[in-house]
């Protein structure tokens, strides 16, 4: 049996996978209600929990963005605000709301500064290294994009930067870009097989701004931060929310090697038509129906999903986002479901 980093490789490059790579995310809400249930389903199934060592290490004592009624400052200047146990919290201050402040603003140190922590390149490297001896796949964070500029601004002020044109706009989507630069290239001398990018930008029903407006002014950065991971022989994970069917030939022309589309806002059929054989898919089951169908249900939808979308040669991966209102039996079913569909049904 091959690796599971190899196996990811696999799949990523259309280079048949043994099985279809899956996993379980498990929110902190999810972790505080069904703890004891997960600890067993934990040890049940070890390759489909990416985050149990984590959260078992964190009991309850979530990270300060998670924890009801705290504020929690960024490094990035970002208030942020939390009003339930175990959610992300919220932005309610933007440290770029007024474009006066740019003049005079400085983005954190990449070698110091994760958007809410301390980094150690040195920890990393012992990390990545015993990561590459366990045969499992070395990553690395490249963080927010288009999300880090409404993030600053605030998403109002950015839609009408957007719209109206603002000559600012430009001067804030370079000083990301510099950044972003800086933080990739480090992470290509660490040697990774592949860099994260988050950067929601769809809605339920289309993107937040015009294809055109996105070939304008966003889609430059992918293209010089993307190409500059693949060029140099890692992969590009694009994480993006909502609804991104407009721009799937953009973002393979930018160099995205994997991109997760949610199957509620970009339907089987379009993720078919749009993204099968052509791009590797990390599909987003179907959170929203998890806290309200029946465990068949689940099951039903990840072999429908498998089915659909699988290629004997990959191109496929398969995952669930589980927060709190999702009962442990449908979490307990996903997780047959993914043992039988991906795991043994390749």
């Amino acid at each position: 049996m091959v690796t599971e980093r190899e196996n990811y490789l696999r799949a990523v490059e259309f280079r048949y996978p043994e099985w279809i790579p899956c996993r379980v995310y498990i929110s902190y809400a999810a972790w505080k209600r069904h703890r004891e249930k997960l600890d067993k389903l934990f040890s049940r199934y070890p390759i489909l929990f990416k985050n149990a060592d984590e959260l078992r290490r964190l009991g309850n004592n979530f990270p300060p963005v998670y924890r009801e009624g705290e504020y929690f400052r960024d490094n990035w200047g970002c208030l942020w605000y939390n009003v339930k146990d175990g959610y992300e919290g919220q932005i309610v201050e933007h440290p770029l709301a007024d474009w006066k402040k740019f003049e005079t603003y400085q983005p954190p140190d990449f070698l110091t500064k994760t958007e809410r922590g301390e980094r150690d390149w040195e920890k990393i490297r012992e990390d990545v290294e015993q990561r590459r001896k366990q045969g499992l796949l070395v990553g690395g964070d490249g963080e927010r994009l288009f999300d880090r500029l409404y993030f600053l601004r605030g998403f109002e002020n950015l839609m009408v930067d957007i719209v109206t044109d603002n000559p600012n706009l430009s001067r804030l989507i370079n000083m990301l870009l510099d950044y972003e630069m800086k933080l990739v290239k480090k992470w290509l001398e660490i040697g990774v097989d592949i860099i994260s990018f988050h950067s929601d930008m769809g809605t339920q029903n289309g993107l937040m701004i015009s294809p055109a407006k996105f070939r304008k002014y966003i889609k430059p950065m992918f293209k010089e931060i993307f190409m500059t991971c693949r060029n140099a022989g890692a992969h590009v994970y694009f994480s993006s929310d909502g609804r991104l069917l407009d721009i799937v030939d953009d973002l393979i022309e930018c160099g995205v090697s994997v991109h997760n589309p949610q199957i509620r806002a970009n339907t089987l059929k379009g993720i078919e038509k749009y993204y099968k054989g052509r791009l590797c898919i990390d599909i987003d089951l179907d959170r929203q129906m998890f806290p309200f169908c029946s465990p068949e249900d689940v099951k039903r939808h990840v072999k429908e999903t498998v089915e659909t979308l699988s290629l004997p040669e990959g191109g496929l991966m398969v995952w669930g986002w589980i927060t709190d209102d999702v009962p442990f039996e449908n979490i307990k079913a996903l997780c047959e479901a993914l043992d039988e569909f991906c795991l043994h049904g390749i």
